[in-house]
């Protein structure tokens, strides 16, 4: 297969180009950025951000991925190839979805509403609208050829988020380590399996939209499970009550003096959506002991010191051990 990725040089759209590659296809990555580089063995085509894809007219690609987050980016890349790709993968998110609290939603949950006449995505709202008029473009281009993905917190090797990543960073320095008295669900999905499966897609023709993410785990056993696969004896996970964490200014899921994966209530519907209809369709998910290892070395590669832009710092840890686990 000729399998065009729209990016391909930084997270997702790498691990599909890789994966793409790794089965034999030839792959080529239209790049709009200078964030990262393309696999080993990808055909590069620079996109100029203004100009579009005009370079690409005429080109015939049996398979098309796109992540891009910007309508009109989405919008340019249908006009020039949606109608001649053979299968078209479109990467959404799950924050399209109106209804952040109720768990085991499925894909037929209310949407945002769509925005088209904005590129900032600063707030998980605009983003999700954006999004959802990008999916809508998709769908009145290129109708049944469509696989849309709706993925949540995307996990494993090459994630710089620092969210999934700070527990297993934490853990493996041991001691006594600050976690959130918390039992809600958690969901995440491995880059690598959502590229699996979006090159699955690709070859066998899977349409329809679909959330990428793993079954539920209640978050005290998520990070119960992270600690028993690389802290060191003696270990101790400190559990603190969410009321006490909100009083000491502690952030949930992202950001500054944050607790990664916590969640408030009102937002805990994002991480309990209904998996089953993609693990039905094909997705696979890895064992959890996998996921951690890789985010573990991107951690050490990156360096376990570095600023952060999610979780907390040793002293501010240390700091709220000693004022909050009496």
């Amino acid at each position: 297969m000729r399998i065009l990725v729209l990016g391909g040089t930084v997270f997702l759209g790498h691990a599909v180009a890789a994966e793409a590659l790794r089965r034999g296809h030839d792959v080529v990555c239209a790049a709009r950025g200078t964030g990262g580089n393309i696999p080993d063995g990808a055909k590069l085509v620079t996109v100029d951000r203004e100009q579009g894809l005009g370079q690409l007219t005429g080109e015939r690609f049996d398979a098309v991925v796109d992540v891009a987050r910007n309508y009109r980016w989405v919008r340019d890349a249908l006009d020039v190839l949606g109608a001649t790709a053979g299968h078209w993968t479109f990467v959404s998110t799950i924050n399209v979805y109106a209804d952040n609290e109720t768990p085991g939603l499925s894909t037929d949950a209310e949407l945002l509403e769509p925005i088209t006449d904005s590129d900032d995505v600063s707030t998980s709202e605009a983003y999700g609208g954006i999004k959802v008029a990008c999916e809508n473009a998709v769908r009145a281009a290129v109708g049944d050829r469509a696989f849309v993905l709706r993925p949540g917190l995307i996990t494993g090797p090459n994630d710089i988020s620092d969210r999934f990543g700070y527990w297993p960073a934490r853990m493996a320095r041991g001691g006594r380590v600050l976690v959130p008295d918390a039992d809600h669900p958690t969901q995440h999905a491995d880059v690598r399996d959502l590229a699996a499966w979006i090159v699955d897609a690709g070859e066998q023709g899977i349409t329809g939209t679909f959330d990428g993410t793993s079954p539920t785990t209640p978050l005290n056993e998520l990070l119960a499970q992270i600690a028993e696969l690389v802290a060191p004896p003696g270990t101790e996970l400190v559990a603190i009550a969410p009321e006490a964490l909100t009083e000491a200014g502690v952030q949930p899921w992202a950001g500054p003096k944050s607790l990664p994966f916590w969640l408030p209530e009102s937002h805990q519907g994002i991480v309990a959506r209904n998996a089953q209809p993609s693990l039905d369709a094909g997705l696979r998910i890895r064992p959890l002991a996998e996921t951690v290892s890789a985010a573990l070395e991107t951690e050490r590669s990156l360096g376990l010191d570095r600023e952060r832009r999610a979780g907390l710092t040793p002293e501010e840890e240390a700091e709220l051990l000693a004022t909050l686990a009496k």
